[in-house]
């Protein structure tokens, strides 16, 4: 068992209620905050990328990372929404007279696994079968038990791997930055310890929801009391003159991500064919392996059609700093080669030499197995605000068309972190409660170095109002649609975004022509105190 000792770590007056520090005690960095007149300790770092959490929004009693916007409670450093899934260390404290002390163990984490329920399999006879080992499917295990479900969990991917950091392979994996060990979310002993049984390389054919029957294609079938379908999407592929040619890629999988690093060793041209962010992440990681790099793609910049031309323009421009090459405004006509690829044609005339082409044109919905279920032209299934399909079929992540609670629609929205949030609600209602999904949807993208941070959601907006100079990088630029705030991106300002997500979630952004009139740092003071 390991002992404890207690550490001074400030003065009762170095915080004012709502605030919160960093401090160090015997070499363990800490967050103290003030909440209501008390004080609490919890880890400094967050669970997941490591961000310090003193950096992010204080809201009520809980912190949102300045990075990647994981939620934790302050008053005992639980995990409220990922994308980490750890939960924070939690300190005793004591104080005594003007003085802080705080409790440590000789043995320390920086992370904390969530409770998660030990209970027998024989107590509960249930058997809930998740299809899909993505962010969904992880996130909907650990809930599970989290929530306190005792019966089987059966996660079922036609993957080779468990779990894993998928935003990563298009960044540091692809980059050559991150280790093929660092990727996996969890180690296998995690889902054996929790009974979480977890089959890989093996693909489902249909779902019979009638029956509650999954069949495989194998021949053998699987029965169930509650099925989560997160079998995510399917890259889109060319179909062009060639495009059967060797080294031309899609980037969607781990396999897909080794079979490219296993091709560009021994390469020097590199053609994207799509402006999308993982074509433009790919971009920017593989000329940081020194490789001529080449973006073709349709659109006049990058990201217009989700940023607005000027942000476009930005980080072409950081592109193009770093030796990055463009063909914009036009389309592949076809590929040549021998056996490999050896050149792209476009429709302009021009050819564009190529050892490797990695297309990012985008992903279809895995929806081919759900049968007798409501669906949209381009497969995606469409749920209520539970994530249910039927009695007992549930269906969230890039497959799902869900209500937004902001705009009213349904919304199928293919980020990392959204999705984690929709596995997590979606657990806790198959789990038995009934949990409507309320989150904002965001997302982040890395290049060279700079990241921009994206909340809401909007296909279409009357203007992009801009706080800050886009051309330096710090700027935050709000889409409006008929005078309202439905979409926030930035760089550079990761506090005043962090605060800014609980402020879209609880609907306090003022009218866009109200927004135009204030102070942006006032604002979001005034705000974070109300």
């Amino acid at each position: 068992m390991s002992n404890t000792k207690q550490f001074s770590i400030a003065k009762i007056n170095d915080l004012k209620d709502g605030e919160m520090k960093q401090v160090n005690a015997d070499g363990t960095d800490i967050l103290l905050a003030k909440i209501d007149g008390k004080y609490y300790a919890v880890g400094a770092f967050c669970t997941h990328y490591g961000a310090p959490l003193a950096e992010g929004a204080l809201c009520g009693k809980h912190v949102i990372c300045p990075w990647h916007h994981a939620w934790f409670d302050l008053t005992n450093g639980d995990l409220l929404q990922p994308p980490a899934f750890d939960s924070l260390p939690n300190y005793p404290l004591k104080i005594d007279n003007e003085n802080i002390f705080v409790e440590l163990p000789d043995k320390r984490s920086d992370r904390r696994v969530p409770e998660m329920s030990s209970c027998s399999k024989d107590i509960d006879i249930r058997v809930f079968v998740i299809l899909g080992g993505g962010a969904v499917g992880f996130m909907a295990a650990q809930t599970l038990r989290e929530e306190g479900y005792c019966g089987r969990i059966i996660m079922i991917t036609q993957e080779s791997e468990a779990p894993y950091d998928r935003p990563n392979l298009s960044k540091d994996y692809l980059q050559g930055e991150a280790k093929p060990e660092w990727m996996p979310l969890r180690e296998n002993d995690f889902y054996k310890k929790h009974d979480i049984e977890l089959l890989t390389g093996k693909k489902a054919t249909r779902v019979d929801h009638q029956n509650k029957k999954i069949e495989f294609e194998t021949g053998d079938a699987l029965t169930y009391d509650s099925l989560l379908v997160a079998t995510g999407g399917i890259p889109r592929k060319l179909d062009l003159p060639g495009s059967d040619l060797k080294n031309i890629f899609v980037l969607r999988s781990f396999d897909s991500a080794d079979a490219i690093i296993d091709t560009v060793e021994n390469v020097k041209k590199v053609v994207i064919i799509g402006g999308s962010f993982i074509g433009m992440e790919a971009a920017a990681s593989l000329r940081g392996r020194g490789l001529s790099v080449t973006v073709v793609a349709s659109d006049k910049v990058p990201f217009a059609k989700t940023l607005g031309p000027e942000i476009g323009e930005y980080f072409q421009n950081l592109h193009e700093k770093n030796g990055v090459k463009f063909k914009m405004g036009v389309h592949v006509k076809s590929f040549e080669g021998d056996s490999k690829v050896k050149t792209v044609i476009l429709d302009s005339g021009e050819q564009v030499e190529a050892d490797v082409v990695i297309a990012g044109i985008g992903v279809t919905p895995a929806t081919d197995i759900l049968k007798d279920v409501e669906k949209k032209k381009d497969g995606g299934v469409v749920t209520n605000s539970y994530f249910q399909l039927a009695s007992g079929l549930y269906a969230a992540g890039d497959i799902a068309y869900v209500p937004d609670s902001r705009s009213k629609e349904h919304l199928r929205i293919e980020h990392w972190r959204y999705a984690m949030q929709q596995g997590r609600v979606a657990a806790r209602n198959m789990a038995g409660k009934k949990e409507s999904f309320a989150e904002v949807p965001f997302f982040w993208t890395v290049h060279f170095g700079d990241a921009l941070r994206y909340l809401g959601h909007v296909k279409e907006w009357d203007e992009i109002y801009y706080d800050g100079n886009v051309k330096d990088g710090k700027f935050f630029a709000f889409y409006i649609k008929d005078n309202r705030v439905m979409a926030v991106a930035d760089m550079g300002r990761d506090t005043e975004m962090a605060y800014i997500e609980q402020f879209l979630k609880d609907d306090k952004l003022p009218s866009a022509s109200e927004l135009k009139k204030k102070d942006l740092k006032k604002l979001i003071e005034s705000l974070s105190k109300s």
